[in-house]
Parts: C-alpha cells; sequence; structure tokens
C-alpha cells in the first residue's frame, strides 16, 4: 500500500518538474510577457474571429497549466485575457481557468508536496491554520489580497495545511 502511494507521488512529482523543466528549455517565458502579447494582438484577433471555441479553449489549458504548476506568467496572462477577449469574456475564461489552474496546484500540495511544505514553512502555516480557525475561509480571502503573500505560497500553504 505504502510503495502504490510512494509510487504515484513520485510519478506526479515527476511529471511537474518534467513540465517546469520543459517550459525554461522551450523557453516559453518569452511568450508571457506584455511586449509579446502586444505584437501579436492583430494576428490573434484574426484567428479569434474565426475559431472562438478553439481559441478560447487553448487560452484556458495555457492558463491552466501556468497557474497549477506556479509557474510565472499567470499575471501577464489575466491581463492579456481581458485584452484579447474583452471584459466581459476575459474576466468569465479568466475566472473560470485560474480558478481550475489554483484547484490543482491546491491538490498538488495536498496530496504530492504536503510533507516538504510542512518541513519548509511549518512555522509559518502554524500562523495560517490559526487565523483560519480565528477567521474562518475570509483570513483566506485577506492573505490573498495582501500583495507580498504570493499566490502559489498562499495555495501551497492552503493546500497543506491540516485538515481540522
Amino acid at each position: 500500500m505504502l510503495n502504490k502511494k510512494i509510487t504515484k507521488r513520485i510519478v506526479v512529482v515527476t511529471v511537474v518538474v518534467g513540465l517546469a523543466i520543459l517550459f525554461k528549455v522551450l523557453g516559453l517565458g518569452q511568450y508571457f510577457t506584455l511586449s509579446y502579447v502586444k505584437a501579436s494582438q492583430e494576428k490573434f484577433a484574426a484567428v479569434y474571429a474565426d475559431h472562438r471555441l478553439m481559441v478560447i479553449t487553448a487560452y484556458m489549458v495555457i492558463y491552466i497549466f501556468v497557474t497549477s504548476l506556479s509557474l510565472p506568467g499567470a499575471a501577464i496572462m489575466t491581463l492579456a485575457g481581458g485584452a484579447l477577449f474583452g471584459l466581459l469574456i476575459g474576466t468569465i475564461v479568466v475566472s473560470f481557468a485560474s480558478t481550475i489552474g489554483a484547484t490543482l496546484a491546491c491538490f498538488v500540495s495536498r496530496f504530492v508536496l504536503r510533507d516538504w511544505v510542512q518541513g519548509r514553512f511549518g512555522d509559518k502555516l502554524k500562523e495560517v491554520n490559526e487565523g483560519i480557525e480565528r477567521e474562518g475561509t475570509f483570513y483566506l480571502f485577506t492573505l490573498r489580497l495582501i500583495p507580498i503573500f504570493p499566490f502559489w505560497l498562499i495555495t501551497w500553504l492552503w493546500g497543506s495545511r491540516d485538515a481540522a
């Protein structure tokens, strides 16, 4: 039983690390800059006009990938979503994609990285657990609004905390 659990974790960690390395090696970070989005806006508008559903789906898959692996570029993708799709559709698409990506990141934190996060951020995690006990989910939402705490850190802390 323990061997299956360890094997699953090793596979998930290997896939996540492999995808992150692939992202770096292929230099995909260059596509997550405002200058790239600005330079590609006309081309994108033409493709979007012809294939709306395909473009929205591809955007969501990429956004989910970036946020679930806590890769840099989610902020740029959020801004690009509004610029490329417009306010209403951009807000809806980004909201769903970011929620799905953050949920996947939380699952990775909970089921794969829990021991590592507990060891690395244990002292901070105690404060988070106490804050959640006192204030409930409002505490998490407040942490999300404080810019000095990166989203990925809050997601990892939230996902790896002890369930009460």
